[in-house]
């Protein structure tokens, strides 16, 4: 019998697997590809995404007119 207690587990980010990674990299690379071709507001939309993705938010949470804010 041990004294010491049960450790507490929590996830370092919110992407579970590889395939939210892929995800997250996805709408990066396409929101620098449109800033770096002048479609700024493009590019906006691409990063709301983006910033979704990075809170830990799953794509399948909400619709998308919610997660790009219109």
């Amino acid at each position: 019998m041990s004294n010491q207690r049960a450790a507490k587990m929590h996830k370092a980010s919110g992407m579970d697997n590889g395939s939210d990674m892929k995800i997250y990299q996805f709408f990066k690379q396409a929101r620098v590809a449109l800033e770096e071709s002048g479609n700024e507001d493009a590019a906006f939309y691409f990063e709301q995404c983006e910033e979704w993705i990075r809170s830990g938010k799953s794509l399948h949470d909400k619709p998308a007119h919610y997660i790009l804010g219109v």
